[in-house]
């Protein structure tokens, strides 16, 4: 099967009540957890790289390693560039073969933020690949930026309605009381917020920060008018806990052995959230 835009998928998840969890990836195992469970629960997928899993690895060898994968396990993915933070990456993803960009402008002033969404528009336009922004600021840490939660900005529906109208974006990212990373305490999301955006904005909504947020609180903001739902922390969490266990034993030093047991509890994980998200028989 070939790499897929998220656009159909986010416009079928909205239009039909559900939303396409997305998922951060790391490495080869991450792939394939993810490609076997969208196969599995034959769920649309969207994978992601943040600015910092590109510095570890290229956006060429993850577009490859997505689209090899993507055949091998017989699933339509997307493949997408979380939290760009720079036109330029925004460009080399692009011209990767990335299937769907964001450019994470949500830092600067109001009218910089629409004029570089707009830029990187420009750029993916002649390809039909869709554009993801962020309006609002998240609190937490995502990569190298952290965001105190005094410092974090609801997003203002007003302002998110003429953000699309004068971007033309394809899916906006909200802040609404999520955050990136570990949770100190139980998230409050502001489902009024999300709602009152969904009501005057006609794109598909993105909720960041998801790992941690409690199993009823994703549904109900999917129900207020989320399509897609950002994973990273908890699919680290996985990875990283599976390779712990295993090297208790001193005789182990196959990375197989624990590249196999962290890519099976990342697959786990994965499926749990496409059944959570609503995404599972929808590919």
């Amino acid at each position: 099967m070939p790499i897929v835009t998220t656009k159909d998928m986010l416009l079928a998840a909205q239009a039909n009540g559900y939303a396409v969890p997305a998922f951060n990836v790391e490495n080869m195992e991450m792939v394939q957890a993810a490609m076997m469970a969208a196969a599995a629960q034959r769920s649309p997928l969207i994978i992601q790289t943040t600015p910092s899993t590109l510095k570890y690895a290229s956006p060429t060898i993850f577009f490859k390693m997505a689209e090899i994968a993507a055949l091998e396990f017989g699933v339509s993915a997307a493949i997408h560039l979380d939290h760009g933070d720079s036109f330029q990456l925004c460009s080399k993803a692009y011209r990767a073969g990335y299937s769907s960009i964001m450019i994470d402008g949500s830092q600067l002033p109001l009218e910089e933020n629409i004029l570089l969404t707009k830029k990187v528009i420009e750029l993916t336009t002649p390809a039909n690949i869709p554009v993801e922004a962020e309006l609002g600021v998240l609190g937490g840490k995502e990569d190298s930026h952290v965001v105190a939660d005094k410092d974090a900005l609801y997003t203002d529906p007003a302002q998110a309605a003429l953000f699309a109208e004068k971007t033309g974006v394809h899916s906006l990212a909200l802040a609404v009381g999520t955050a990136h990373g570990h949770y100190k305490g139980t998230p409050v999301i502001d489902y009024e917020r999300i709602a009152a955006v969904r009501k005057i904005v006609a794109i598909p909504l993105v909720l960041h920060g998801t790992s941690g947020v409690p199993e009823e609180a994703v549904r109900k903001a999917v129900e207020c008018g989320i399509s897609k739902v950002n994973y990273a922390t908890e699919l680290r969490d996985a990875y990283t806990n599976a390779v712990r266990e295993i090297l208790t034993d001193a005789k182990v030093y196959d990375p197989k052995a624990y590249g196999k047991l962290a890519r099976q509890r990342v697959q786990e994980a994965i499926e749990h959230k496409m059944k959570l998200c609503g995404s599972n028989g929808k590919a």
